[in-house]
């Protein structure tokens, strides 16, 4: 998933959708019974008011009770979404179409007691959100992400799936998605529910640019990539964006030396760029969903990362995927962090951003994650595992995470930064963190598993050390670098790994710095609507949230742009006065010193009156230089 978060499509439907499936347990210990499937349809008949209607019949069941439920999470994202809360209508019946006993055992599980071998569900489901997450329906195309979309019944985990989709009479539209293709086009198979889960399929009049990217080894065969774009683009704007995602494919490919095996034949960019759309990027094993106003590359370089790093390489806490509740994992530094330093650096390998912009894009990547106070005490490791309340959770009280937490993507980023350039630095420019990626590739990701859509060998914290100590040949330094850096607090000398690139690591010119960070206007009064940075100046002060604003240095504060202005007048080491009301109206008067810009900017050494030498070149080539042939 893409940061921002740093880690979207709609549609109107008049026909059905069929979905021959064998829905499931998370369990792939249970083995589905030889003869049991499953059928889903899906129509759209009130499209233009998002709702879809869907019907499930289970067939060839066993005697004993029948539990179907909507999922509650959804592959590339860790927090827990509701999806049972958009389905209504929903009713039960067998094969003479007669209804059922059913029972809630909670509110997004559905239990039926006393069928003679077949269920049939159905109801209706809403869906308005165009992203990596939910589905959505509307009159110019659907989006179906599985987990927000299909009831499935448990204990029918590696049944296979097919799937045959009915367009609307008339329409133009065409289907995409990794799902297995058929003989007929319209028909597509799953070999199991994990692989169904993260198959989300495209149907709309999409733009659609193939290529075919060569093997880097005798022994590779060439594989095929898709670009799909349901977007408001002109040709230009599209063709000059396809040109980009070549690029960045083989810059990715030449960090592993090969593409993994796509099962269905190939692999699938699903791209919605609408003006309604929300941004989002969403991996999937063989296709990625990246949502958002317009056309992002900077997407597309950390998606398509991640089919290698977390869909193929990926951390034990996340396999087998479960859909009935959060996913949590301690290694999510690398497998969301590590993927989003590979796509920044993927764009500047390809010269897709500038010099300046990359590098100052990792400055602003260290000056969150070495000041923010949570660091100090949550290591990568711990920040990890908050995953489940930060990625698109949604909470009804108030946190002090911005204090407390620092995102696991940059957290990782950092680390990754940090690692490749140590790797770097103590071999001449023999090992990199481009050795330990294959390494991990090799030992984890490219063996594959026991079934398509599922990873035989998931990866610990402790055989992240292991391949370190492999690759580095230094068993120490691998146990300390992780001991230390990952699941430690200690923080790397990163001015000094820079300048061995000939970077400069700096103080940006920006503003003093008190700590205070949104404030919104409350009728009359400016209010601080988050919690003030632990340690600042302000946090010194007695300053807090809810607190009302009244005057800063005299100058009274009457709307939340004055702050800014009030304090880029003034220095570090300057004693402003505050005045403010905490809750109740008692008015406080105190004092704050100003400190320095927490903010980095990364320049070339070149550009600071100094000479960039022979060494220092030869280092930042090696970097920074395209890998791609």
């Amino acid at each position: 998933m893409k940061l921002h978060t740093f880690r979207q499509c709609a549609t109107r439907l008049c026909g059905s959708l069929l979905v021959t499936a064998a829905a499931s347990t998370v369990s792939l210990a249970q083995a589905a019974p030889a003869a049991a499937n499953v059928e889903y349809r899906f129509a759209f008949p009130d499209a233009v008011h998002h709702v879809m209607d869907v019907e499930a019949t289970f067939r060839n069941l066993p005697p004993q009770p029948l539990d179907v439920q909507m999922s509650r999470s959804s592959p590339g994202r860790y927090a827990a979404f509701e999806f049972a809360s958009n389905l209504f209508q929903e009713r039960f019946t067998d094969e003479s179409d007669q209804p059922l006993t059913v029972t809630r055992p909670d509110p997004r599980s559905w239990r039926v007691i006393g069928h003679h071998g077949t269920v049939r569900v159905t109801y209706h489901l809403f869906g308005d959100r165009v992203d990596g997450t939910f589905l959505a329906v509307d009159r110019t195309h659907a989006h179906l992400n599985w987990p927000a979309t299909v009831l499935w019944a448990h204990g029918l985990d590696n049944a296979p799936v097919r799937l045959t989709f009915t367009l609307p009479p008339g329409s133009d539209w065409q289907i995409a998605t990794q799902l297995y293709p058929t003989a007929d086009p319209k028909t597509f198979t799953a070999p199991n529910l994990q692989y169904l889960m993260d198959s989300p399929a495209e149907l709309s009049h999409f733009r659609l640019h193939t290529f075919t990217v060569a093997p880097l080894t005798p022994a590779g065969k060439p594989q095929t990539i898709r670009v799909v774009a349901h977007a408001a683009a002109t040709d230009a704007e599209f063709a000059t964006y396809c040109a980009g995602v070549e690029k960045l494919v083989r810059e990715e490919q030449a960090v592993f030396g090969e593409l993994p095996h796509y099962e269905p034949g190939y692999y699938t960019f699903l791209i919605d760029a609408e003006p309604w759309d929300n941004g989002d990027g969403m991996e999937h094993r063989n296709s990625t969903v990246i949502t958002g106003k317009r056309l992002s590359l900077p997407t597309v370089a950390h998606e398509y990362f991640h089919n290698w790093n977390v869909e193929r390489i990926r951390p034990e806490g996340l396999e087998p995927f479960r859909f009935t509740d959060v996913n949590m994992s301690g290694e999510m530094f690398l497998a969301e962090g590590f993927t989003q330093y590979y796509g920044e650096l993927a764009m500047l390998r390809t010269s897709l951003t500038t010099a300046s912009d990359g590098m100052n894009s990792f400055a602003g990547a260290l000056s969150y994650v070495l000041h923010t106070p949570g660091s100090a005490y949550r290591s990568a490791v711990d920040m990890s595992r908050l995953a489940p309340f930060v990625d698109g959770a949604s909470d009804l009280f108030p946190t002090d995470f911005n204090n407390t937490f620092v995102s696991y993507y940059t957290y990782g980023e950092v680390v990754a930064l940090g690692l490749d350039l140590s790797l770097r630095e103590r071999t001449n420019g023999r090992v990199s963190l481009d050795d330990f990626m294959r390494a991990m590739w090799r030992a984890y990701g490219k063996p594959g598993g026991p079934a398509p859509g599922l990873v035989g060998h998931p990866y610990t914290l402790a055989d992240v050390q292991q391949q370190l100590a492999n690759v580095s040949g230094d068993p120490a330094f691998a146990a300390d670098f992780v001991r230390r850096y990952i699941a430690g607090t200690e923080k790397i000398d990163y001015a000094s790994l820079l300048l061995q690139a000939g970077f400069v690591l700096r103080p940006r010119s920006d503003p003093p710095f008190l700590g205070i960070g949104r404030l919104e206007k409350q009728g009359t009064a400016v209010v601080l609507r988050d919690p003030v940075t632990t340690g600042s100046p302000a946090y010194q002060a007695g300053l807090d949230r809810g607190d009302e604003l009244v005057s800063v240095a005299g100058a009274p504060v009457t709307g939340p742009d004055d702050l800014g202005k009030i304090v880029a007048a003034h220095k570090a080491g300057d004693a402003l006065a505050l005045v403010f009301r905490r809750r109740g109206g008692q008015e406080v008067q105190a004092t704050a010193t100003l400190a320095e810009s927490r903010q980095f900017e990364c320049v070339p050494v070149e550009t600071t009156g100094n000479t960039l030498t022979p060494a220092q070149q030869q280092f930042r080539a090696a970097w920074l230089n395209s890998k791609a042939r």
